[in-house]
């Protein structure tokens, strides 16, 4: 149940942005919504606007926004065909379609640098010490938070992770540290021994990073940073799966929310940051030039404004639903490995 509820708050996050970056370009292009729902399958709840109906619907996976000019009108709606979604410009459509995944990157940059202001990261550029593991050897060296690591046997290092390579590299042997200690300087340890940790089966020193907070604009500006280097490792590791045949790990709705109910117990902070991830990739995943996804659909726009001639519609239907069935089945399958994965544990 608790994995459950986070689910719906983190799917709900998504979707109402998602559609929300849909509703208002449209609103803001002069075109007509005719509704705005939140989840799949039959309504459970109705409220009818000025022009726009809400809608709540029984299934929370998903949602949509109906504009004039897509698909079949409803009995008490009347539209106006010169504010429909086809009577648009092609840049006009280009945008409304565009708009959700941008509203999803947008917010989770938001989140990010939020998240980045308010709790920090792991300060992963340096070598800085933040905390001490009991019973492991920097704590009987002598060592301190923010103590930083300036190089190992000689060898120099200035990021954590050049750190953390260096001393795995030379774990079997002593080791010589030097350190930089603030207001007292340059320390030297000698004759270092590194300790098994049986959690991991590797030779640990017993050191964790610092924690790093950032300070207005530098919390903008490092979520930037951060959020860019996800996306291109999201999409590297997409076009190797692709082209090099690496795995990748996918999951669905009921992966998503076991995952959801992890980071629920684990605080809001990590709860928050999972957030952030989603709505990242839920933007990302809908540029796909997929059929059925936003992206798909920007591709026969691009095409169109590429050419000066639209793609019949009845061409472009086909493909949609073709793309769309073949998307359910691809789902249905990853919840079954999700169910079966779980199931199995």
């Amino acid at each position: 149940m608790f994995a459950l509820v986070s689910f719906i708050i983190v799917i709900g996050v998504c979707v109402v942005s998602h559609e929300f970056g849909h509703f208002l370009s449209a609103k803001l292009l002069g075109v007509q919504v005719l509704e705005f729902a939140f989840g799949m399958g039959p309504a459970i709840f109705k409220k009818r606007g000025k022009e726009t109906l809400w809608s709540i619907r029984i299934f929370p996976i998903g949602g949509f926004v109906r504009l004039a000019g897509m698909g079949e009108a409803l009995d008490d709606e009347i539209e106006d065909p010169q504010r429909s979604f086809n009577a648009q410009s092609a840049w006009r459509r280009w945008f409304i379609l565009a708009a959700g995944s941008i509203t999803n990157v947008v917010l989770a940059i938001i989140i990010a640098t939020f998240f980045l202001w308010g709790h920090g990261v792991l300060d992963m550029e340096h070598a800085r010490i933040g905390e001490l593991m009991p019973g492991y050897p920097a704590e009987s060296l002598g060592l301190r938070p923010g103590d930083v690591i300036s190089s190992v046997n000689d060898k120099k290092v200035t990021t954590w992770l050049e750190m953390a390579s260096t001393l795995r590299t030379y774990a079997d042997k002593p080791l010589t540290i030097v350190v930089e200690r603030p207001d007292v300087g340059q320390l030297v340890f000698e004759d270092v021994t590194l300790k098994l940790d049986p959690t991991t089966g590797t030779y640990i020193l017993g050191i964790r990073p610092a924690q790093i907070r950032y300070e207005g604009f530098s919390a903008f500006k490092y979520s930037l940073k951060y959020l860019w280097e996800m996306t291109k490792n999201i999409f590297s590791s997409l076009v190797m799966w692709i082209f090099g045949g690496q795995k990748i790990y996918v999951t669905g709705p009921v992966g998503i929310a076991e995952m959801a109910g992890e980071a629920a117990r684990s605080g809001l902070w990590t709860f928050l940051f999972f957030l952030g991830i989603i709505n990242l990739n839920l933007g990302l995943f809908n540029l796909i030039p997929f059929p059925a996804l936003d992206g798909g659909r920007l591709l026969f726009v691009t095409v169109e404004m590429i050419f000066r001639r639209k793609v019949p519609e009845y061409i472009e239907q086909k493909v949609h639903f073709i793309g769309m069935v073949v998307l359910l089945a691809l789902i249905a399958l990853i919840t079954w490995q999700d169910i079966a994965r779980i199931f199995s544990r």
